[in-house]
Parts: structure tokens; C-alpha cells; sequence
């Protein structure tokens, strides 16, 4: 006699991050993303030097201000969020509080995915603090608090999460040996 085949039950599902978890991974990430920006930067200044001569950087301050070198710290912050998403969905700071970022069918995120996620997440707040400090003349103060606002109320609506048709998800904490 065959033994019938019993099903199993379904796996859970992980459950989605909450705004406290999301925000604690960005301020861990944020950390480790002004190393990397400070060590790009040193770089960049280092090869202005050469080019230019250490006179010409000390009275024309040429990486001040200017769009190339403003584009290459955007995209060193997007390689540092998208590389680490593309292979193995999590920054440090996800892995420190056991987020990682997948597909709403839990594979991984691919290029497109992770530029959609960093440009709806990382881009929101930018213009509202320029433009409340530069145009309205507010102060950086409350321009900084305005721009984390922005990305407060961003995260809490999940917009990355929709823009990308991905989704933050809580992993089950490991078991002890």
C-alpha cells in the first residue's frame, strides 16, 4: 500500500519591515556611506591635485559646486546601496537588523529595480531641503529636518518599495546552537 503524499503547509511569508527598523538600517548605513563618500572624495581631490597642481586646487576650490563631481558622489551612492541589493539584498545596516530587500515574489532585486528603489528613496529629500535653504533662505536647520521629513513620509508609504515592485522584509532571527 502507497502512502499518500501529505502536503505541507505553507512557509510564511516574512513580514514586512516597520518605518522604526527601516529608518534604524538607514542611520547605520548612512555611517558607512559618508566613509565611502569621504574616501571618494579624497580620491577625486587626489587626482585634481595631480592634474592641476595643489596652487590651482587651493584657490579655485574646482570640485566645489561642480556637476561632474557631483554626479560621481551620486553614483558612488547608488553602486554602494545597488551593489550590495543586486548581490545579496542587504546593506550592513539591513543585515545588522535582519531586513533584506527582494522581489514581491522573494528573489533578489536586479539594476532596474535597485535604480528605481535608490532614486525613489534617496533623491525626495535633496530638492526639498535646496530649495527650502537655497530658495526660501529657511536655514539649514530646518531644511535638513524638512528633507527628513520628506523621507520619513516616503518610507511610511512605502513609495520605493512600490516604484520598484519590491518589497523590506523582516528575516526570522537565527537559532542558537
Amino acid at each position: 500500500m502507497k502512502a499518500e503524499a501529505v502536503p505541507s503547509a505553507p512557509a510564511s511569508a516574512p513580514a514586512l519591515a516597520q518605518l522604526p527598523r527601516r529608518l534604524a538600517a538607514i542611520v547605520y548605513d548612512s555611517l558607512l556611506l559618508a566613509g565611502v563618500l569621504f574616501a571618494a572624495t579624497a580620491l577625486a581631490l587626489g587626482l585634481t591635485v595631480a592634474a592641476a597642481g595643489s596652487e590651482s586646487v587651493k584657490l579655485n576650490h574646482p570640485l566645489q559646486g561642480h556637476p561632474l563631481f557631483s554626479s560621481y558622489l551620486l553614483l558612488i551612492c547608488f553602486f554602494f546601496f545597488g551593489g550590495f541589493w543586486v548581490f545579496g539584498g542587504q546593506t550592513l545596516g539591513m543585515r545588522a537588523w535582519r531586513l533584506r530587500v527582494q522581489r514581491r515574489d522573494g528573489r533578489g532585486v536586479g539594476w532596474w529595480q535597485a535604480l528605481m528603489r535608490f532614486l525613489s528613496a534617496g533623491i525626495w529629500p535633496v530638492p526639498v531641503a535646496a530649495y527650502l535653504d537655497r530658495v526660501l533662505g529657511v536655514g539649514v536647520g530646518l531644511s535638513l529636518a524638512a528633507g527628513f521629513a520628506c523621507l520619513v513620509l516616503v518610507l511610511a508609504l512605502r513609495l520605493p518599495d512600490r516604484l520598484s515592485e519590491t518589497e523590506l522584509v523582516v528575516l526570522p532571527k537565527k537559532p542558537k546552537p
